[in-house]
């Protein structure tokens, strides 16, 4: 073969070459095609061993124990997942924490709306003409045996207030009792006013003198054959805070004289030595020792036209000592109330020394301030009122001084320097200053 081979090459003349060469020639272009296609597949062939290489450098390596695992997929050690758990742990507390905080704050305002709306129907409720809807007038039915008594309750009825016709501890009262919202809302039941009124007729007063005229006499606290009396002073033995008034009807003088004739006293008060100043004796013990105020009517019109005053006074009472308790703004509000506080260092002198040039008429925070910063101190003025010789060099030291306002100058001027000059120099105390 290699014979042949290396005859065969020994046999290639010039003229074959160039033969062969326009042979070439002629197929040129279709060559030049198959190479480009060769040069293509070749640059394929290329491109997909390197894409082979790269497949193959960034596959997993095999496992081998000489070989370290990549930094990006080390496994984590106990102490960072330990410390990644108290991490995460930390942020759900620090959730919880602020979950919780945001719920309080929402129950605040929610309690905070409520007692406000709370606090405003209270005092809605305080107001005289809502006080007048919780109060009900309790009247004993033994008043209505009284003539003229109807009087009462038509009145009552026509100002559309809330009556009720009960026995009272006290016979012949008239008492009050009083719905609180508070009371209504928690179930209990009405309060019973202080104030508690009696309607006694005059021979009624007459047997309450005598028997009070005799408790004194024999200081005794036993009362033999007082109707009305006794219970009076049980139920004040009871509730010391009760407040009692004696409504006494038919006390018109000729009444008086009347009733002295025909109830037959003539006799029974000289027996026991009542007289006036005895009934004046009386009176004044019911009201110091217990509490008994006493008022003389004419009539059952009188009676209601009482009632009706006491119950508007009842229906006042609440609003009035809500008002009580309230401090009074104009003598804690406002710096200019408090006064100022002078410390040992002396600090606050000369707020002091400015105050006391305003309590001059017409003289403004500004222009005191013009002062005290000229003379920080009264004994500083006064040495300079001392230095001038005339009269009318003392009374306008001050009027020159400039004052600033509100980007503003002014001077103080004469008449304010004038004045100045008499408050710290007159002897007379009478002076007027303006």
């Amino acid at each position: 073969m290699s014979v042949l081979r290396q005859k065969k090459t020994w046999e290639i003349s010039e003229s074959e070459n160039d033969s062969d060469a326009e042979k070439v020639a002629d197929l040129a272009p279709e060559e030049k095609l198959d190479n480009s296609n060769r040069g293509a597949k070749k640059m394929d062939c290329e491109e997909t061993s390197e894409t082979s290489s790269q497949t193959s450098t960034l596959s997993a390596p095999p496992p081998s124990g000489a070989r370290t695992p990549s930094p990006a997929k080390r496994r984590r050690t106990k102490e960072e997942m330990e410390a990644d758990r108290e991490r995460a742990k930390q942020r759900r507390e620090a959730r919880e924490k602020q979950r919780e905080a945001k719920a309080k704050q929402k129950e605040e305002r929610r309690l905070e709306i409520q007692r406000r709306k709370q606090a405003a129907e209270t005092l809605k409720s305080l107001k005289p003409e809502n006080c007048l809807k919780c109060l009900t007038v309790c009247v004993d039915p033994a008043l209505l045996q009284h003539e003229g008594a109807d009087i009462l309750l038509d009145t009552l009825c026509g100002l559309d207030w809330r009556y009720r016709v009960d026995s009272q501890q006290i016979p012949h009262s008239i008492t009050w009792t009083r719905e609180l919202l508070q009371q209504v809302e928690a179930g209990q039941g009405p309060v019973e006013e202080e104030h508690v009124l009696q309607v006694l007729t005059l021979t009624d007063f007459l047997d309450v003198m005598i028997a009070v005229k005799k408790m004194l006499d024999s200081e005794e606290d036993e009362l033999e054959g007082a109707v009305f009396l006794r219970p009076l002073l049980e139920c004040l033995n009871r509730d010391a805070k009760k407040e009692v008034t004696l409504l006494v009807m038919d006390s018109r003088a000729d009444v008086w004289s009347k009733a002295f004739v025909g109830y037959g006293l003539g006799e029974t008060l000289q027996s026991i030595g009542v007289k006036y100043m005895d009934m004046e004796e009386v009176l004044v013990y019911l009201q110091l020792n217990k509490n008994i105020s006493l008022v003389f009517l004419d009539d059952w019109q009188g009676v209601t036209n009482h009632v009706c005053a006491v119950t508007k006074a009842l229906s006042k009472r609440p609003s009035k000592l809500l008002t009580d308790q309230v401090e009074l703004p104009f003598c804690v509000d406002g710096s200019w109330a408090s006064g100022v506080r002078v410390e040992k260092d002396g600090a606050g002198l000369n707020q002091v020394w400015s105050r006391q040039i305003q309590q001059l008429n017409r003289v403004s925070p500004a222009v005191a301030a013009t002062v005290t910063e000229a003379y920080p101190s009264p004994q500083l003025l006064l040495q300079a009122y001392q230095s001038l010789e005339l009269e009318a060099m003392r009374k306008g030291l001050l009027a020159s001084l400039t004052v600033k306002t509100e980007g503003k100058e002014r001077r103080i001027g004469p008449e304010i320097s004038s004045r100045v000059y008499r408050c710290f120099t007159a002897q007379n105390p009478q002076l007027v200053l303006d």
